[in-house]
C-alpha cells in the first residue's frame, strides 16, 4: 500500500481531520479511573515496496516491559503542550527522529492499559532523510515492518493470559524473530479495523 492510498483510506474513515489534530494544543482530559496520560507515535516511512512502520525494542534493563516491542512514546510531562508533543518528544529522545521530520496526520482511539496508562496513539509520516540515533537507556534496537504485513488479519492470533487472577487475551503478531503483542498489537489491530470500515 502506498502513501496516497493509505492516507486517503485513513482520513476517509477518521472523524478527526488533520487541522483538528494540529490545532489541539491542550492536553486531553484522560484521567479516567486515575490512569496516567501517555502518547505513542506510529512512524510510517515510505520505502520502495510501500509503507513500513518503525518499531522499537525496549531495553532489557527497564523496570516496565523490558525487551518488549513498542512504538516510540511515553508518559505525558507537564512541560508538554499536548499529547502530540509528548509523542514527538519521546520519539526524538528514544530514537533520534527530529520533531520537524515528522508530519502528523491522524490519531487512533485512546487505549487503557493494565499498567495504569491511557495511551493516545498518533500517526505520522517520517522524512526519509532522518537518522536513527538510539538512546540505549531506553531502546535496545529499532526495526521496520511492512504495513501490508501488519494489515493482514492472517498474521494475528490471540493468546490468553492470566494477570491479577483474571483471564484476558492479547493479540500477537509474529514477525521474523520478534513477537509484537500487548498494547502495541492492540493499537495495530485498531488501525487494521479502522481501515477495514
Amino acid at each position: 500500500m502506498n502513501k496516497q492510498i493509505f492516507l486517503s483510506r485513513f482520513l476517509f474513515h477518521n472523524r478527526q481531520n488533520v487541522s483538528d489534530l494540529i490545532a489541539h494544543k491542550s492536553p486531553l482530559n484522560l484521567n479516567q479511573q486515575g490512569l496516567k496520560k501517555a502518547a505513542v507515535l506510529l512512524p510510517l516511512i515510505k520505502r520502495q515496496n510501500g509503507l513500513n512502520l518503525i518499531f522499537t525494542e525496549r531495553a532489557l534493563h527497564l523496570r516496565h516491559h523490558p525487551g518488549q516491542i513498542s512504538f516510540p512514546g511515553g508518559r505525558y510531562e507537564p512541560s508538554d503542550h499536548s499529547l502530540q508533543q509528548t509523542a514527538l518528544r519521546e520519539t526524538e529522545e528514544e530514537i533520534g527522529i527530529l520533531q520537524r521530520q515528522v508530519s502528523l496526520f491522524g490519531s487512533l482511539p485512546n487505549l487503557p492499559t493494565g499498567s495504569g496508562f491511557m495511551i493516545s496513539p498518533f500517526l505520522g509520516f517520517i522524512d526519509n532523510e532522518h537518522t536513527i540515533a538510539i538512546e540505549p537507556q531506553e531502546v535496545r534496537s529499532v526495526f521496520e515492518v511492512p504495513l501490508s504485513y501488519l494489515l493482514d488479519v492472517n498474521n494475528y492470533y490471540k493468546q490468553h493470559l492470566f494477570t491479577h487472577k483474571k483471564r484476558h487475551f492479547t493479540y500477537c503478531i509474529p514477525y521474523q524473530n520478534r513477537l509484537i503483542w500487548g498494547a502495541t498489537a492492540q493499537i495495530l489491530k485498531n488501525l487494521q479495523e479502522h481501515l477495514a470500515k
